[in-house]
């Protein structure tokens, strides 16, 4: 009897094994298929089931299974598992000839230099000469030295913004800094199924607003058609601010999802259902990260397509009215044997970047890039705007030299937080506004700024009309606000030494040239045509108006309100009218150049929309005619007629001087 019962218990103990096995070989093939669609995340939940079903006495196994768990594990940023999944590898002598070296940069994540170093070493041992074995290497020795010298930089995490899951790649938009959008994975975004790849939630974008006192409030999801069920994120604007180009990842359950890049307009203050942006017809590689350079030209964006000098580079192309140019790598010394991702600019024109092939801390660190006559300087800016922790996605409140930036450091499940920046640096900047005078704001205006130390730069000006310029100590601008249609406006400034942060601001006010525009604050003694001394502030600028467009003429009109008569009116007018042309010539127009006319009451004025927002009882277009200004109240009427009491002038040709007289 005990006989046979021996036998059944070897006989069930027989069977288990066996179909342990065969659930950890099934465990096995589903991991593969999540693998191979880059579901990390559901990848490593079959690989560590298979690797706990799997018989302590078949190492080779167990070894083989570990380094699937590692490597999904490493992808997922769950460094604490990978590290021991990939310590398993090795134990039961599996490992393959780049385990020590991604063994080492998980290491390097956990802050554990001294030991990555050793792993290092081994991996250059099996692979001499390996490039990224010897910038990690170089990183180990080097990291508790730049944690020990600090920077100027302060961070601070940001809870306002963040969650319970990942929030990353912060992107400050609004005329004013005021809008600050980022992705997350927070329960509040859109869908329901969680992503294979993460485990949480897909991202989407998430914005949070300035009010009016300028603080911060809570985070909201942009809730039109622009997030999807899918994954949206790292998005970043033109200088206009009325494109978002953002990074998408489609899922197909039977074939692997490549990262696009697609774009929304922003309409009424709602951003569009997103459309893709074809950057090239390869339709297997990944492209993502959009940045957008200073001056809206080019689109920098991160793709592991082929002709890089590594797993993923960044990459650039240039955007033009009629859609984007070729494709073009940065090279070194930007891109390496490593990934490079996340490029964005601070607006004086630095790239900023992310990479884990350069020199650095551990993880993703963030380098700058700057600009020279030679192709680029890269820098380093050291702890703690660095750290242990993936690093990445800077974004920048004007010119200054802070802002947010996003971090993985500290958090156990890897997930990425918003961090606040901030380094004391001295910049002085102008920022000006061009606008239509009497009018709103140009958008489509262009600034050329010239300094005397070789400065030659053509500006474009953001939805507001207003633009911002780093500028430097001790030299001499010379700015010319452009439109088409309109005059030029110059203005001139010059830099002195300061010993801390300051604005200049600046105003440029252009004149239609379709248009009768306004000559404000000309006053004239009582009934007569005699010009006032605080008339010449305003003559003053009209006098370096047309200096600084020698080509125009004008016509200087003079008018009246209604009352007296037409025959009286219209020669009071001419004089005044004449009195302002002498005015001008005497301080070295041309005469040719001035046309006055007196038209007393004959064109009483038109009400533009920027009049009428002073004025709420008129509306736009409304005619100050007598019948009209009679209908009104007696202090409405009054008010018509210092409205209809004006001197304007118009611009009759712009070629004045350009060709020979007959």
């Amino acid at each position: 009897m005990r006989k046979n019962l021996h036998l059944i218990i070897i006989y069930i103990a027989a069977i288990a094994t066996l179909l342990t096995g065969c659930g950890a070989e099934q465990a096995v093939k589903k991991g593969d298929k999540f693998y191979a669609m880059g579901e990390y995340f559901d990848a490593a939940t079959q690989y560590k089931k298979a690797y706990s079903q799997t018989p302590a006495k078949e190492r080779a196994l167990r070894g083989q299974r570990a380094l699937k768990l590692a490597d999904c594990y490493r992808r997922i940023n769950y460094t604490q598992k990978a590290i021991a999944a990939y310590t398993n590898a090795i134990r039961y002598k599996q490992e393959d000839s780049l385990t020590h070296l991604l063994l080492a940069q998980q290491l390097m994540k956990n802050g554990n230099y001294k030991e990555a170093a050793k792993q290092f070493q081994t991996a250059l041992d099996s692979m001499p000469g390996h490039p990224l074995a010897l910038t990690g290497l170089r990183s180990a020795q080097q990291a508790p030295q730049w944690k020990k010298d600090g920077s100027a930089y302060t961070v601070k995490r940001e809870n306002l913004f963040n969650s319970r899951r990942a929030d990353y790649s912060p992107m400050l938009a609004g005329t004013d800094n005021d809008r600050l959008y980022f992705t997350s994975t927070r329960n509040q975004a859109k869908g329901d199924e969680l992503s294979g790849i993460t485990g949480t939630k897909n991202a989407d974008i998430f914005y949070s607003q300035k009010d009016e006192q300028g603080k911060w409030q809570r985070p909201e999801e942009i809730d039109t058609e622009l997030n999807t069920d899918y994954d949206e994120g790292a998005c970043s604007f033109p200088p206009d601010g009325h494109t978002m180009y953002l990074t998408q990842c489609t899922t197909d359950p039977n074939y692997p999802r490549y990262a696009t890049i697609v774009t929304s307009r922003r309409s009424d203050a709602a951003w569009s259902k997103a459309t893709e942006l074809k950057l090239t017809r390869d339709t297997l590689s990944a492209y993502a990260h959009p940045a957008v350079s200073p001056d809206g030209q080019w689109l920098y964006f991160t793709s592991n397509m082929p002709g890089g000098m590594g797993g993923y580079d960044i990459w650039r192309v240039q955007l033009t009215s009629n859609g984007v140019g070729g494709v073009e790598n940065l090279g070194a010394p930007i891109n390496t044997a490593g990934d490079e991702l996340f490029p964005t600019f601070r607006p004086n024109g630095d790239l900023y970047f992310s990479s884990d092939g350069h020199e650095g801390m551990g993880g993703l660190d963030i380098y700058i890039a700057k600009p020279t006559l030679n192709g680029w300087k890269i820098e380093h800016p050291g702890f703690p705007l660095n750290s242990q922790g993936d690093d990445f996605g800077m974004t920048f409140e004007g010119l200054k030299n802070q802002g947010f930036f996003s971090s993985n450091r500290g958090d156990a499940k890897g997930w990425d937080h918003i961090y606040s920046f901030y380094n004391p640096e001295i910049i002085q900047t102008v920022k000006g506004w061009v606008y239509e005078q009497d009018g709103y704001e140009l958008t489509h205006a262009v600034v050329y700024m010239v300094g005397n130390d070789g400065t030659n730069l053509k500006l474009s000006v953001r939805g507001d009309g207003s633009f911002t310029q780093e500028i430097k100590a001790g030299v001499d601008y010379v700015l010319l606000g452009t439109c088409r249609g309109f005059l030029n406006h110059q203005e001139q400034l010059r830099v002195e030494p300061v010993t801390k942060s300051e604005e200049y601001v600046l105003q440029f006010p252009l004149a239609s040239i379709t248009a009768p525009v306004l000559i404000d604050n000309i006053f004239y003694d009582f009934d007569k045509a005699t010009l006032r001394p605080e008339s010449a502030t305003a003559l003053d600028q009209l006098v370096a108006l047309l200096n600084e467009n020698p080509n125009v003429t004008i016509e200087l009109s003079a008018h009246t309100d209604y009352k007296g008569s037409a025959a009286y009116n219209k020669r009071l007018s001419q004089r005044r009218a004449e009195s302002v042309a002498k005015y001008l010539t005497e301080h070295g127009i041309e005469r040719e150049r001035l046309t006055p006319v007196g038209y007393g009451k004959e064109k009483p004025k038109t009400i533009r929309k920027k009049v009428a927002e002073r004025y709420p009882f008129l509306k736009e277009n409304d005619v100050l005619t007598e019948e009209y200004v009679k209908t009104l109240k007696e202090e409405e009427q009054e008010q018509c007629n210092q409205l209809n009491r004006r001197t304007e002038f118009r611009v009759l040709r712009t070629t004045y001087g350009l060709f020979p007289k007959k």
